[in-house]
């Protein structure tokens, strides 16, 4: 529903957590919204020179950032905190300098006490989850006590939403971490702490889609809160939506400076058979140990399969000596346009660590993965992966080595690349691919959610 042009647009801020993982979404998201009519301001809190507002597309969403003043790379106990303080302190400030004054705070679920300052700043709130419903579940079975942390030592949680049974090891690592430390108390607080307020938001968004994880949804609904799919949140051009165009066809916000250059990757992959190659990614922010790095390059180099493989700059110094040159049936890379790897008809296999961006533009591509999950939400997208989704196979760690071994990624990727169980693999993946693109289309079931709240907010229906 597009508005006059005589009366001025709803103004929408969208407020994400100022990491990749958390903007891209967001800004997708902040896109379909304007292609509907609607004003929105992306506005974030980071250091102003590392974050990057990429070319194409950006003009039709007005992007703010506020410096974080150092909270983020001097964190403390007291994080938090302050950052709350920064936040209560900024958007006020923002929301008096506008001419349109705002009507609603799209925040991210990972700063639940927002929905109490857009109501101070007579906004509504809606809470935007950028994980899946079924992590989602996980923390919200925390947060009212379901789920010890951690958990007792081979216990089998099961919740009736949920479609699968979850051995400890498939739990988030925030949950599953029987180490204590600062950062995984952090990182369960804020996890878990999503839901302390998740029932008094306006609207609750999520990124994922009804059909891939129908029975959380509506599990979500018996305990109150309607979480409404709006994804898979990625670039239209790439699930068919309209013809690859400058303005749909990346994520418009990076927070990194790509050195590789995307046109010899592409002529690289256009000389390989389709469905040949292997794309292996840790993702932007994950590590892995220097033991695991080789183990993961060894797996690769003993493959017959040509590959490519992104290791950032500050990883490279993990990879076995010489590995780089001595390389011949595969590319190494510091950066690639992902969504153009994966999109490219030579790939048949990604070995991913399963963040859930990752995982949904696989499945939106329809390719079958190798989950090699590290932390967080991962352990958890990789056993829906492979046992509840069938969109590939999980490698499992050596217990005595605490590590998964070239044998074992050896044998997850001619699972996933060969035989039967690849074309398994490969028939559940395009069908995943086919739903994906049908929630999002004209009558999907997350356009409809979208258009729904655009509807509300347009008519002051939105409380």
């Amino acid at each position: 529903m597009k508005m006059s042009s005589e009366q001025p647009k709803p103004h929408v801020v969208v407020m994400p957590w100022a990491a990749q993982g958390h903007l891209n979404p967001a800004f997708q998201f902040s896109r379909k919204l304007v292609s509907k009519g609607l004003a929105v301001t992306l506005l974030t809190f980071t250091d102003e020179k590392i974050t990057q507002v990429a070319a194409g597309g950006t003009e039709s969403v007005a992007v703010e950032v506020i410096s974080d003043r150092g909270l983020l790379a001097n964190a403390d106990g007291n994080f938090l905190a302050n950052h709350r303080k920064l936040v209560e302190v900024e958007l006020s400030e923002f929301v008096g300098r506008q001419t349109v004054r705002p009507c609603c705070l799209v925040y991210d679920s990972i700063m639940p006490w927002a929905v109490g300052i857009a109501r101070e700043l007579g906004m509504v709130g809606a809470a935007f989850f950028t994980q899946p419903a079924a992590v989602n579940g996980v923390f919200l079975e925390v947060m009212e006590g379901r789920i010890g942390v951690p958990p007792e030592k081979g216990m089998v949680t099961e919740v009736e939403g949920w479609p699968a049974a979850m051995e400890v090891c498939d739990l988030p690592s925030f949950v599953s971490d029987v180490l204590d430390s600062p950062s995984r108390r952090m990182g369960l607080e804020m996890m878990a702490g999503q839901f302390s307020t998740a029932r008094e938001a306006d609207w609750v968004f999520c990124n994922t889609f009804y059909t891939l994880e129908e029975k959380m949804l509506n599990w979500m609904t018996t305990q109150s809160i309607q979480m409404k799919p709006v994804g898979p949140t990625i670039p239209s051009s790439y699930v068919g939506k309209e013809g690859p165009t400058q303005t749909n066809s990346n994520y418009g916000l990076s927070l990194f400076n790509p050195n590789s250059p995307q046109t010899s990757i592409t002529q690289w992959l256009d000389s390989k058979p389709p469905s040949s190659v292997i794309y292996a990614s840790m993702g932007s922010v994950s590590n892995i140990s220097q033991t695991q790095t080789s183990e993961l390059a060894q797996a690769l180099q003993l493959s017959t399969h040509p590959f490519i493989w992104v290791v950032r700059k500050t990883e490279q110094d993990k990879l076995p000596p010489k590995f780089i040159s001595e390389t011949t049936s595969g590319l190494i890379v510091d950066w690639c346009n992902q969504l153009d790897v994966l999109a490219h008809p030579s790939v048949g296999c990604f070995v991913t660590h399963c963040g859930w961006n990752s995982t949904l533009e696989a499945l939106c591509l329809g390719v079958p993965m190798v989950a090699i999950p590290v932390w967080a939400d991962q352990p958890t997208n990789a056993k829906f992966v492979a046992d509840v989704w069938y969109v590939g196979a999980r490698a499992r760690a050596d217990i005595a080595k605490d590590m998964m071994t070239k044998e074992e990624i050896g044998d997850r990727i001619v699972e996933v690349m060969e035989g039967e169980s690849g074309d398994k693999i490969r028939r559940n993946a395009k069908k995943w691919s086919a739903l994906a693109k049908e929630a999002i289309g004209d009558r999907g079931s997350s356009e409809r959610n979208v258009q729904e709240f655009v509807t509300a907010l347009v008519h002051g229906r939105l409380a």
